[in-house]
């Protein structure tokens, strides 16, 4: 089906504007795998996102500046997703001892084996949506998207 048919328009669309169009939803196709899949979890993909930044800190804390800086998606409200991640004690807070303007936040243990419960369906999500490309396809997207 192509874009024309799925906004159901009778006219041939401008290959920038088609072009335009079939990103838009080709992201939210993904973006609603990936809220399908996380969902179980109780856990939002800026959530997710967070959690895995700190994850990657591999046992050093990371500051608001640092999350922010590495989210995904770039939002404002990273404190607020980090006071949700802290409910469910999947990470901790503490102001810093030597810049007590400075707040560290770490992930904790529960937080890291809930992670790797996540990673699986995310892996999985991610094959389902990319089955019908091969690896060559795949590179070439990736090419393609790299000119943004």
């Amino acid at each position: 089906m192509n874009v024309e048919d799925i906004i159901k328009t009778n006219k041939k669309l401008p290959l920038k504007q088609r072009t335009m169009i079939h990103y838009a939803l080709v992201s939210n196709k993904i973006r609603e795998a990936f809220a399908a899949a996380l969902k179980p979890f109780e856990v939002s993909e800026q959530q997710f996102n967070v959690l895995r930044i700190l994850r990657g800190q591999k046992g050093q804390p990371a500051n608001l500046s640092t999350i922010n800086e590495r989210m995904v998606t770039k939002m404002s409200n990273t404190t607020r997703l980090v006071d949700k991640l802290i409910l469910k004690g999947y990470v901790e807070r503490w102001v810093c001892p030597e810049n007590r303007r400075k707040v560290e936040i770490m992930i904790t243990e529960k937080g890291n084996k809930e992670l790797e419960r996540i990673d699986e369906v995310v892996l999985q999500t991610e094959s389902k949506i990319l089955e019908n490309f091969t690896k060559k396809e795949l590179e070439q997207l990736n090419t393609l998207l790299d000119k943004f």
